[in-house]
C-alpha cells in the first residue's frame, strides 16, 4: 500500500515522542500489505475500526493515540486523514475527517 502524507506522522511523533515507534511499526505494516478490503485489515488489526466512507482508525500505543485514514482499496491507497490524542480524536467526525 502506499501512504499519502506521512509527514503528518512524523510531525506527530515529534512532538509526541512515545507514539514514534508504533506509528514507525504501523508505516512499516501498511507498506508491505495489500489490503483489499477491510477484513484483510481486521485480519492484521483486530482492534482497528472500519467506518463509513472507507475510513478505518487504528488504536496506536494501546488506545492512547489514534490514527484515521481514508483507503482508496482498488488503487492500493492510503491517506492519512488525522493522527491524534484519544481526547483530540473524541472531538472529530471520524466518517468524514
Amino acid at each position: 500500500m502506499r501512504i499519502i502524507s506521512r509527514s503528518t506522522l512524523r510531525e506527530f511523533w515529534e512532538v509526541h515522542a512515545e507514539a514514534e515507534a508504533a506509528l514507525r511499526a504501523w508505516i512499516d505494516d501498511t507498506i508491505h500489505a495489500d489490503w483489499q478490503n477491510p477484513a484483510n485489515i481486521k485480519n492484521v488489526y483486530a482492534n482497528a475500526s472500519i467506518l463509513a466512507n472507507n475510513r478505518v482508525v487504528f488504536n496506536i500505543r494501546g488506545n492512547k493515540h489514534r490514527l484515521i485514514v481514508h483507503i482508496r482499496y482498488e488503487i492500493g491507497i492510503i491517506f492519512i486523514r488525522f493522527v491524534g490524542t484519544h481526547a483530540e480524536y473524541n472531538k472529530v467526525d471520524a466518517e468524514n475527517i
